[in-house]
């Protein structure tokens, strides 16, 4: 695990203020712990060798109490800095993530790993900037400013804390190859736990219809099972390699403490000197062996940070400069090709005019999805070119310029007059694309009519009610083009009929490309596109 990973500084412009206060706290407590290592090993040797009474001793007293008091006092500062440092970090780099991710489009992100990465993954950074982080600054300056002191007191043990010190680092390093592959495997089958249980949530309806539940139920036992085994691994190799540290600590010490005896029962060497080196001795190893206790507090949440920065730096689109164009126009497929795993999932020279109602039909795994997701930038191409109204448009351009009804909506959590807006937007214009729609009398039913509070995924809706909400998004996105993805499917007829009245009225003025089976509703279009290969029909 490297020790502060540059990309935290590029992609989390919170943690460099963090960093700058950490190291002038850690200097400040380093000057501390000298001072109150000094005040007491004078102090002491006062007492035992002058004879000093307690009032010859008051300033010596009320200056280390001071000097404790300040060590407290950086103590806090640190904490409360690292709570407020790992609160804004998270805030940003979760920020980032999710606008990578609609840059990105679905894709290229698995639902299920990107929710376990920003919020479990992302919160296990707090160990990251609390502990590790603060304890690592000081293990760069402590044991320097020990030294400093140390050299011109006594160079013997100077000498002997500057030849062991690098042992523990060594240890620590030959424990963290390990470590941190464990952490790694850790994180990746706790994402991929993740991902396997939201899609056996959002597919338990069809589980419990063919009788799949009990053999899910079975997976997810399993995975949890290695997710366990591995995490009881990990802590196995957390709880020895802070035993070995702290062996070698100890012995490092023991070895300081034995030198300083045998010289002060010598008579070459002070109490004064002895007794600042035996305090300052475990001071200088204590930040390394904080630093390997809480390694592996930190690296599950330095592993879910390299997988945001994997995320981060996955190339996206570039946004447009200013606001998006809205252009219309034909839409001209030139040669366009897109590949998925090393295979053709479309090829496609075509044009459709503006104003052209155009149906693209064929086999399943011909395409016509593909086509709809090159123009809502979800599907880069491979070849050829895309234009709309003459140029090429970024992915932004594009899909500020479309309206997008899928096969099958997502209807979030929240009122039917929020699902129909996604945003800001006028209750009458709310109303007006909803009665377009043909959405506004079952609306009007609803015990809180445009207020009633929805399920996740329009739980209380039927198939034929979602339909028509995701319709009237369309109608108030008023775009000049529209992209229907099979919006009959799983309709009953006379449901369809409805469904394909609210199209007609939306296809006006519009350019519109649809993905469709049915002939009823391929007669809707004024064109036909077979997507069917040369060689299949």
């Amino acid at each position: 695990m490297k020790p502060l990973d540059p990309r935290l500084l590029r992609y989390a412009r919170a943690s460099r203020a963090y960093l700058a206060a950490t190291v002038a706290l850690g200097v400040a407590q380093a000057g501390l712990i000298v001072g109150q290592a000094t005040l007491l090993a004078y102090g002491i040797a006062a007492v035992f060798l002058d004879g000093l009474s307690v009032a010859r001793l008051t300033p010596t007293l009320i200056a280390l109490a001071a000097v404790t008091a300040g060590r407290a006092g950086l103590g806090w500062l640190q904490e409360a800095a690292a709570a407020r440092s790992a609160a804004a970090v998270k805030e940003e780099l979760r920020a980032r993530l999710l606008g990578h991710a609609v840059a990105l489009g679905p894709g290229e992100v698995r639902t299920g790993e990107m929710s376990t990465l920003v919020t479990r993954g992302l919160d296990a950074l707090d160990a990251y900037f609390a502990r590790y982080l603060p304890q690592l600054v000081l293990a760069a300056l402590i044991p320097a400013v020990v030294l400093c002191r140390l050299l011109p007191a006594d160079l013997v043990a100077a000498v002997t804390i500057v030849l062991t010190l690098p042992l523990i680092p060594v240890f620590l390093a030959l424990v963290g190859l390990h470590t941190e592959s464990a952490n790694r495997r850790q994180f990746r089958l706790l994402a991929r736990l993740g991902h396997h249980f939201l899609d056996v949530v959002a597919g338990l309806a069809t589980l419990k219809i063919f009788g799949r539940a009990g053999a899910q139920i079975g997976n997810i036992r399993r995975v949890s099972a290695e997710q366990r085994r591995i995490t009881m691994r990990t802590l196995r190799i957390a709880f020895l390699s802070s035993l070995v540290l702290e062996l070698l600590a100890t012995l490092s010490v023991a070895l300081v403490a034995v030198g300083i005896g045998l010289r002060l029962v010598d008579g070459n060497l002070d109490l004064a000197t002895a007794l600042l080196v035996l305090i300052l001795a475990p001071e200088a190893y204590l930040p390394l062996r904080q630093v390997g206790a809480q390694y592996h507090a930190a690296a599950e949440g330095v592993a879910a940070a390299e997988e945001a920065f994997a995320v981060l730096e996955t190339p996206a689109t570039a946004p447009a400069e200013g606001r998006p164009a809205v252009p219309g126009g034909a839409i001209v497929f030139e040669d366009a090709v897109v590949r998925y795993r090393e295979r053709d999932a479309l090829r496609l020279s075509a044009t459709v005019e503006a104003g052209e109602f155009v149906a693209l039909t064929g086999p399943s795994g011909c395409g016509k999805s593909t086509a709809l997701n090159v123009l809502l930038g979800f599907a880069e191409l491979a070849g050829g070119t895309v234009t709309v109204g003459g140029r090429q448009l970024s992915t932004t351009d594009l899909r500020a310029s479309v309206a997008w009804v899928p096969q099958r909506p997502y209807l979030f959590a929240g009122t039917v007059r929020d699902n129909i807006a996604l945003g800001a937007a006028e209750d009458a214009d709310v109303k007006s694309a909803a009665r377009l729609a043909g959405a506004h009398h079952f609306i009007a039913d609803l015990p809180a009519g445009y207020e009633t509070v929805l399920g996740d995924g329009g739980a209380g809706l039927s198939a034929g009610q979602r339909q028509r909400l995701a319709l009237a998004r369309a109608f108030l996105r008023d775009a000049p083009i529209v992209l229907l993805d099979e919006p009959t499917a799983n309709l009953d007829a006379a449901t369809a009929e409805g469904v394909m009245a609210a199209i007609r009225r939306l296809a006006h003025g519009r350019t519109v490309l649809m993905a469709a089976h049915r002939p009823e509703l391929i007669a809707l279009a004024g064109r036909v596109l077979d997507l069917t290969p040369a060689g299949a029909r």
